[in-house]
């Protein structure tokens, strides 16, 4: 936090530190006008030059309550996400108390609506049937692409071509992949998931129809290639729907479920299909997987609804939007009556304490790009009344279409910089329900309310100074939105519950403006945010370095000294799929003792950097795994020494994976739903294509000895990229956030 002004240039004890020890030299503190000076560094992570206020940074203030930092600095969103993304509500009047749990124990977050139509009103079965169902197709799904491993060479034998070039069916396949999750992604934002699920499923169903019939090798190789695009849905939705139908306390159980499913399909079906090739031939594998899917598609069609819901905070139904003559009327009113002595609460009178000033500006004055969460010093509070004034005078009249575009979620409670209602100790809610009401409710905190002293106090993160850019603003809400509701789920509102037939309806039309070329080139803008791109990199390395393995299985363990049959190829995944296990389970809690225990000799605050720690153990496993499977293989050991480093490569990989991705979503939450379809591009695409193109051929020409260990030589240098990553990471949050690359496109 920064230095409180009066305190000078010394730095608060214990608050900052360098790998544990305070830093107090003068060239670790860098000047900021008026406001002291700011610490060069903490933990080793270089803070940005201009304010601490940097989106990603959390102020843990207690077990149960936590602070985002920089939501003033985050840009607002110009179209929706896959993912609901969380929105700041302005604070509920005291007669209404939060809904809980039936025990009472646990606030429901988000808070379900009255309607019965909101699926977090579901019964619980649904819910959980849609669960499961949604489940068992992605646990099939996730499992095609190492489908035919372990019959790569009869595949070869029939197509009279080489093993190396069957490895094209994985490597296109996984093209296929990342091509249909840009496609799909989108699609599912403005129609609904429902359609895209189903269409999926009935593309799945046919494409494996067609590999199974495929007379040559070039129709197998496109088979698999738009299989790969049916299958698409299963990496990049299933998680916004499980965070649409759950609530927060719930999701962490039932993703855990998703993860499990996922998982074994990517290393149970081999072995499944293994068994399949063995007795039955590889054509069998996908008349199988076409029974198979079928089912999923009609448990899908019967259990998985729709599962949209619109939750951002709108006015209440009684309330209706004043017009510009109505407002101004409405101020004249109140200063006649403040004139005349007359009592105004303050949840009438945003400035009540500056009436004498001048009539306040129109609400209209809000509506504007610039807006923010926090407080205002009185340096800014001032200029801000001056801005706000001048805005009213030189456009009293906004046009409608600005006020109202529907591309961005709307949040209540948000604070204009320009609004002289931004000041110290106000919040401002939505307008009540009388009719007569024309102007926000504004509560004055109470200063009785005891205010946590870390060194990263809100006190002292209201008086650091802050750098103004084109893209200060909050990062789920748009000045733009005001007013604007989502036809799909206003019609639901107020209708009965509908029936189980009814929900069986596969399209509900258009839900939302957004255009869908700018909604599906965003999670590729991603690729210039430093965070993102190192999540992309070592998630495709995480989950490319599985697939480069099981092409090179077909080869070490069949036609080199083991002589597997195909079933026996097969049963070398079980190793795998124990690593997997045992590296997701172990990561979540690893990864969150050490970020817990680094944010509290950081005094509190938590970075995301502190996550890339994990890298270390990635790099061990992954890199002596890699080096002693090709290494093994290579001097014919046993067996069961390459299938033990496949499992340790397994491990690091699920540690890899997990660290990815939450390094990702804690550092931008509100582009979750666009990262996680950049990280999966990038891992179909930027490895799993363009290994496949050569390192089996490589690894008939060279052996599995040298392949693998010029890959471990590959990961580690890419892991070497954490070093830069934990240092700069911060500053480079910042500086996404200045340029704002996705929200100028």
């Amino acid at each position: 936090m920064a230095p409180d002004p009066e305190a000078g240039s010394t730095p608060q004890k214990g608050g900052w530190r360098l790998f544990g020890r305070n830093s107090t030299r003068e060239q670790d503190n860098e000047e900021i006008p008026g406001r002291g000076r700011l610490p060069k560094w903490n933990m080793g992570i270089l803070n940005d030059k201009e304010t601490i206020e940097v989106p990603g940074s959390v102020l843990l203030l207690a077990a149960d309550h936590n602070e985002p930092l920089g939501l003033r600095n985050a840009p607002a969103r110009t179209s929706h996400s896959s993912i609901p993304t969380a929105v700041i509500r302005p604070p509920e009047p005291p007669q209404d108390e939060k809904k809980k749990t039936s025990d009472g124990k646990i606030i429901l977050e988000p808070q379900p609506e009255e309607s019965a139509n909101d699926p977090l009103n579901w019964p619980a079965w649904r819910r959980d049937s849609a669960l499961l169902s949604l489940g068992l197709f992605c646990m099939v799904g996730g499992g095609m692409t190492p489908l035919l491993a372990a019959g790569f060479t009869d595949v070869a034998n029939e197509f009279d071509v080489s093993v190396s070039s069957v490895s094209l069916t994985t490597g296109l396949y996984m093209m296929g992949m990342g091509l249909g999750s840009v496609v799909f992604s989108p699609t599912a934002i403005l129609y609904g998931k429902r359609p895209v699920y189903l269409f999926g499923a009935l593309l799945f169903v046919l494409t494996s129809v067609w590999c199974a019939v495929s007379k040559s090798f070039v129709s197998l190789v496109l088979g698999r290639i738009f299989q790969g695009i049916a299958v698409s849905p299963v990496e990049c939705l299933p998680s916004a729907t499980i965070a649409e139908i759950f609530f927060l306390h719930e999701r962490a159980y039932r993703i855990g479920i998703y993860t499990l499913l996922l998982l074994g399909g990517k290393n149970l079906i081999p072995l499944v299909s293994a068994a399949v090739i063995e007795r039955l031939g590889w054509r069998w594998t996908f008349w199988v997987v076409a029974m198979v899917v079928g089912f999923c598609g009609f448990l899908l069609f019967l259990f998985v609804p729709e599962t949209f819901w619109d939750r951002v905070p709108h006015p209440r139904k009684k309330s209706s939007r004043p017009s510009f003559f109505r407002r101004m009327s409405s101020k004249q009113h109140i200063r006649r009556s403040d004139a005349a002595g007359v009592s105004v609460p303050p949840s009438a009178l945003p400035s009540a304490r500056h009436s004498e000033e001048g009539p306040t500006p129109a609400p209209a004055a809000n509506h504007r790009r610039n807006v923010h969460v926090g407080f205002a010093t009185d340096a800014e509070e001032h200029r801000a009344e001056k801005d706000g004034e001048a805005a009213t005078r030189q456009k009293p009249f906004e046009k409608p279409d600005e006020l109202h575009d529907s591309s961005v979620p709307m949040t209540a409670g948000i604070l204009a910089k320009d609004s002289p209602a931004a000041r110290p100790g106000l919040i401002t809610q939505e307008p009540s329900s009388s009719e007569n009401s024309t102007k926000p409710h504004v509560f004055y905190m109470s200063d009785n309310i005891e205010k946590p002293k870390p060194p990263y106090s809100s006190e002292r993160l209201a008086r650091q100074d802050h750098t103004e850019t084109d893209t200060e603003s909050q990062s789920v809400a748009s000045s733009r939105m005001v007013g604007s509701r989502v036809p799909y789920t206003a019609a639901l509102r107020d209708q009965p519950a509908k029936s189980f037939v009814q929900q069986l309806k596969p399209f509900h039309g258009r839900l939302n403006k957004d255009k869908w070329h700018k909604v599906a080139i965003r999670p590729l803008i991603l690729f210039s945010y430093p965070a993102v791109l190192w999540s992309a990199i070592v998630y495709a390395c995480s989950v490319g370095w599985l697939i480069v393995i099981s092409e090179s299985v077909a080869v070490i363990y069949r036609e080199g000294h083991y002589e597997f049959n195909a079933l026996q190829t097969g049963l070398v995944y079980i190793s795998p799929f124990v690593g997997g296990i045992l590296g997701t389970a172990v990561a979540g809690k690893v990864s969150d003792v050490i970020v817990k225990a680094m944010a509290r000799r950081n005094g509190g605050l938590y970075e995301p950097e502190f996550r890339l720690v994990m890298a270390l153990p990635v790099a061990v496993t992954t890199v002596i795994g890699l080096m002693g499977f090709g290494w093994s293989a290579q001097l014919g050991d046993h067996w069961i020494v390459p299938t033990v480093f496949f499992g340790v490569v397994s491990f690091g990989c699920s540690l890899g994976s997990t660290t990815s991705i939450t390094f990702c979503v804690d550092s931008y939450r509100q582009y979750a739903g666009e990262a996680l379809v950049t990280l999966n591009f990038s891992k179909n695409i930027f490895h799993g294509l363009i290994f496949s193109l050569f390192v089996t051929g490589w690894l008939t020409d060279d052996g599995p000895k040298t392949v693998f260990i010029w890959i471990g030589i590959i990961q580690l240098i890419l892991l070497l990229l954490t070093i830069p990553m934990y240092i700069y990471g911060k500053r480079a949050r910042m500086w996404t956030v200045r340029k704002n690359f996705m929200e100028k496109f």
